[in-house]
């Protein structure tokens, strides 16, 4: 099974997913094409993690994971992500 196109569940829907599937970066105001494909996922699961959304963002709207367990993430998960561990510290 390859990647270019799969389904995924995310937040209570159905979407197509994959580096086959064109789409628009999912920040708001943005209008970047990108593909939802795994270069451009918000955190390390299709549909949502731990870590991040689940969304699909361009180079722009999505910032290079702290660590490889969080994935790359987008600005509003990288601030959760920061909140959290000041407040774990």
């Amino acid at each position: 099974m390859g990647y270019a196109s799969y389904t995924i569940q995310r937040n209570g829907e159905t979407i197509e997913a994959g580096y086959g599937i064109d789409a628009t970066c999912e920040e708001p105001g943005c209008d970047a094409d990108i593909d939802r494909g795994l270069a451009h996922l918000c955190g390390q699961t299709p549909g949502g993690d731990e870590h991040g959304c689940g969304g699909y963002y361009c180079g722009s709207h999505l910032c290079i994971g702290p660590s490889d367990e969080t994935g790359d993430l987008c600005g509003r998960c990288t601030a959760a992500l920061a909140r959290t561990q000041r407040e774990d510290a």
